[in-house]
């Protein structure tokens, strides 16, 4: 009978040992990098010349709602954006560069004085943040000029 106890016992242990390791690992599988980020741009007209870009929603210059829209990728001082709003998950037209897989026009921003991610030349985080820090794949923002 104690041998019996002490079996059930000792797979009572392994299994809360597991649920632990299988939460551990869950709950790092969550914080994995981002697919891009979503910056708020004006677009107020298709001649447009305002050029705000944030981070954070708010108001253009020129006094209109600046529109969520997710970042395709990074060229030098530039962002390419879908213009489908924050939920999108598309990417960058693999046939055409001046279209998202959704079919809708990109839109390109100057990206000045705001910091991306540095990972290197095949780099795919498209992250963009006000202040210097560290990318969510873990390496150093640094600073567009």
């Amino acid at each position: 009978m104690k041998k019996w106890i002490w079996v059930c016992l000792s797979l009572l242990l392994a299994l809360t040992l597991s649920g632990g390791i299988v939460y551990a690992e869950g709950k790092k599988k969550s914080s994995s990098p981002k697919k891009g980020s979503i910056l708020y741009v004006c677009n107020c007209s298709d001649n447009c010349t305002c050029n705000t870009v944030k981070t954070k929603p708010g108001k253009c210059t020129c006094g209109t709602k600046l529109v969520a829209m997710h970042v395709l990728k990074i060229e030098g001082d530039e962002a390419i954006l879908c213009t489908c709003g924050k939920g999108c998950s598309c990417k960058l037209d693999k046939d055409d560069p001046t279209k998202c897989g959704c079919g809708k026009p990109v839109k390109r921003v100057s990206i000045k004085g705001l910091y991306v991610c540095n990972c290197g030349g095949n780099c795919m985080c498209n992250t963009v943040k006000t202040k210097p820090g560290k990318c969510p794949c873990g390496a150093k923002l640094k600073k567009v000029e």
